[in-house]
């Protein structure tokens, strides 16, 4: 069973239902890999999603990448991804599988820059940092971040948000 624990800090509040969105977008990119039974297994597998701001960002992103800079997603795999195949044989009944933590004014800025909503770039960015805790890896490679690309367009299609590579002609 898959479990998605969401914390939302200031300024995320609004309209917008958080917790539902970062549930469903997690449960979109699981489905989108060999791993989509993580959804339905007798094991609860957990993923949190913590809605921060630019400071602690900034902060996470300098203390764990060396980076002393926000950033819009960050994501901590708790499984290495050799180990993930075997998530249905644990014996404890849960398995944290990572966290995801998003900036929001850098949320708000990139959304503003690429002209869509902020609830649709967020699901983007929790989508993208689901499929990184799930292992794969943009920053291997071309193939690798290919690939990791049409899973994320695949996942936000069945969430009805188009394509975030797609390049808009002037």
């Amino acid at each position: 069973m898959l479990e998605v624990v969401t914390d939302v800090g200031a300024g995320w509040k609004g309209d917008t239902n958080w917790e539902m969105l970062a549930q469903d977008a997690v449960a979109a990119a699981i489905e989108q890999t060999p791993h989509a039974e993580f959804a339905t297994m007798p094991v609860r597998v957990e993923i949190s999603v913590k809605l921060s701001d630019d400071a602690e960002v900034q902060e996470l992103n300098r203390d764990y990448r060396g980076k002393d800079k926000p950033t819009n997603v960050l994501s901590f795999p708790m499984v290495q991804p050799d180990l993930l195949d075997g998530l249905s044989n644990s014996d404890d009944g849960e398995v944290l599988l990572g966290d995801i933590v998003l900036a929001r004014e850098t949320v708000t800025r990139e959304a503003a820059d690429k002209r869509v909503s902020a609830e649709h770039h967020a699901t983007h960015l929790i989508v993208h940092g689901a499929l990184h805790l799930l292992g794969y890896d943009h920053e291997q490679g071309e193939a690798e971040a290919e690939a990791m690309e049409a899973l994320e367009r695949a996942a936000l299609a069945g969430l009805g948000i188009s394509d975030p590579y797609r390049v808009a002609e002037a």
